[in-house]
């Protein structure tokens, strides 16, 4: 394994996995941001749908 970072600077390297990984957050968060089900911003739809469910329930 030594040989590997003797090959590779591992600062570039975990720079580069760094901004990888905090790319693929964000385009993440982006993918569920626009969709209807998971946008936390727009908010208040889940509710109203778990007030309408609890009361189908309750009749």
């Amino acid at each position: 394994m030594w040989k590997i970072w003797q090959t590779f600077n591992p600062q570039r390297i975990l720079t580069a996995l760094a901004v990888f990984l905090f790319t693929l957050a964000v385009l993440i968060h982006f993918i569920l941001l626009s969709t209807e089900r998971y946008n936390w911003l727009d908010g208040a739809e889940p509710a109203k749908a778990a007030a309408i469910t609890e009361t189908n329930q309750a009749a």
